[in-house]
């Protein structure tokens, strides 16, 4: 199993249980579902659920929404009220990405100057329909998750993207 993790912040971005594809080599788009879960939803093997049924009117704890966003605990950020905002975001954490780059794989600068403008240009083109993550230190300094949904054969499906060389895989 790899994770993928913000370069800066050590905060988990992703895992390879999802279905990733790599755009121009410089994006990564992560394929997720929207899901419910009970929270204390946990069968143990030989139990009798109806034989141990909780007490009446108890309430189950339910928490929706993007199944990478729950399982990476990504926190929802409020920080691009606008286009411009997002623009200067990128600007910026472009610059960082580049720097750290630059220190530690040389070899990938010319890739990422070459693909990350266009990667940035779709992105803004569709900021409208763009929402945000940050990982769970919810520090918007380094990488975050931009999330769109599309329409996948008749369902609403989230999609979210990452800038590659902005994270680092980490194998278990």
């Amino acid at each position: 199993m790899r994770i993928y993790k913000d370069i800066f912040t050590g905060d988990e971005m992703f895992s390879d249980s999802f279905k990733i594809k790599l755009i121009d080599d410089v994006l990564y788009e992560v394929q997720g579902k929207l899901t419910q879960r009970s929270q204390g939803d946990v069968q143990l093997e030989g139990a009798n659920p109806s034989a141990e049924e909780a007490d009446e009117g108890t309430e189950t704890a339910v928490e929706s929404g993007i199944d990478v966003v729950l399982n990476h605990r990504l926190a929802e950020s409020y920080a691009f009220g606008d286009k411009k905002s997002f623009t200067l975001y990128l600007k910026d954490y472009m610059k960082k990405v580049l720097a750290k780059l630059q220190e530690t794989h040389p070899d990938q600068v010319e890739v990422f100057k070459t693909n990350v403008n266009k990667a940035s240009k779709d992105l803004l083109t569709k900021f409208k329909d763009l929402q945000f993550f940050t990982g769970e230190s919810m520090d918007c300094e380094g990488a975050v998750a931009m999330v769109e949904y599309r329409d996948v054969d008749g369902e609403s499906v989230p999609f979210l993207y990452f800038f590659k060389h902005g994270l680092e895989e980490e194998k278990f």
